[in-house]
């Protein structure tokens, strides 16, 4: 059992002051940030996840003094600092919790959010058909509130790095606070293995230079305008990797790959997970299931210079008729030379006052 740190010294600077000669209490202790990568006894700064006899999940910071107060009773922080992870315990009213670290799905999947993030099913299968490997060199585009990145991260280890881009500060300020508090590191400082970007894609990606990364990345509205400095930077045999939300970004994202010549044949996917109820004798899919979230494309770099080898193959009818390609209600499929906005993808923007409130909720989760 580890030993528990004594409390840090309240700040005097954000102390009340003392009334009536009474020396008034300072705000409670901050606990240490700590990472969620890691295995072991419950210490200070760990975040929590407690689970009632029907599942019910809730997240803590372990603080100093630190209580969890729900309906059915009072749970003190102390009784978990120190115990093994998975350990059961009760509160005052005899409520019981199982007691486990996060792991990454859960902290995904619950983390405050500003930008849509990429779901674990999506990740998984970005790590693997985007051959992340450790020591892999990562440029990503499109970082969002960082839950991509995360995993990214996790899989190039302390030898590779990520380079993210994002357009928006207020995104690249969430994804900061998100990626720092799985990691653990001191507030205001990156992970050593991260650098992030602020800017376009066409504008950062040429200053790395020529086969600067092994992988690109991107999840953003227009891969199709980045195919151009992608290959740039890519090395011989590296993979692009886009994931896009509809159908029309997906085909003209392929055209834009095949146009470019050296780009092997795409290839495109969808994942759905359906979980199962276990019960005895009622085995059975469950109810819900997790569906279409997006689109995954890939294709390998050739070697610079060198022209791919087209696939040969007999196309559909009146799939290259250049008269359904040039319809105004088929814009994007085939290819297209029109720009796009968001809206013209459904996809509905962010308020300020979300990406404020993300931003509360994880400086807030720490201390909870």
């Amino acid at each position: 059992m580890t030993s528990e740190p004594q409390p840090a010294a309240p700040d005097e600077a954000t102390s009340p002051a003392p009334t009536d000669g009474a020396q008034a209490p300072g705000p409670a202790p901050r606990a240490p940030r700590r990472g969620l990568d890691r295995t072991g006894p419950f210490e200070l700064g760990d975040k929590v996840q407690l689970a009632d006899a029907k599942n019910r999940l809730h997240t803590i910071t372990l603080k100093p003094g630190g209580e969890f107060h729900s309906h059915r009773g009072v749970l003190r922080h102390e009784q978990l600092i120190g115990a093994e992870d998975g350990t059961v315990v009760e509160d005052n009213h005899g409520t019981r919790y199982q007691a486990l670290r996060p792991l990454y799905a859960d902290y995904m999947l619950s983390m405050p959010r500003g930008a849509a993030i990429i779901y674990p099913k999506d990740s998984a299968q970005i790590l693997m058909w985007g051959d992340i490997f450790p020591g892999a060199r990562v440029l990503e585009a499109g970082v969002g509130s960082g839950g991509l990145t995360t995993a990214l991260l996790r899989a190039v280890g302390p030898e590779g790095s990520v380079h993210s881009i994002e357009r928006r500060e207020d995104f690249a300020e969430v994804a900061r606070e998100n990626v720092g508090t799985f990691f653990g590191t001191p507030e205001g400082e990156l992970p050593p293995t991260w650098q992030l970007s602020i800017g376009d894609f066409q504008d950062v990606a040429p200053t790395l230079g020529t086969a600067a990364v092994d992988r690109v990345v991107l999840d953003m509205l227009a891969p199709w305008e980045c195919v151009d400095a992608a290959a740039d930077v890519l090395v011989s045999g590296g993979v692009y990797l886009a994931y896009v939300a509809t159908v029309t970004q997906l085909s003209r994202t392929a055209e834009a790959l095949r146009d470019h010549g050296e780009f092997t044949e795409p290839y495109a996917w969808e994942t759905f997970v359906r979980p199962w109820h276990l019960e005895g004798l009622a085995v059975r899919p469950e109810h819900r299931m997790n569906a279409h979230t997006g689109f995954l494309l890939t294709a390998r770099r050739t070697a610079h210079g060198q022209e791919a080898l087209r696939r040969v193959t007999r196309p559909a009818p009146g799939s290259r008729d250049e008269e359904e390609l040039n319809h105004p209600d088929n814009d994007g499929f085939g290819g297209s030379d029109s720009e796009w906005t968001s809206q013209d993808v459904g996809e509905r923007g962010v308020a300020p006052r979300k990406l404020k409130r993300a931003l509360r909720d994880i400086r807030q989760g720490r201390d909870r």
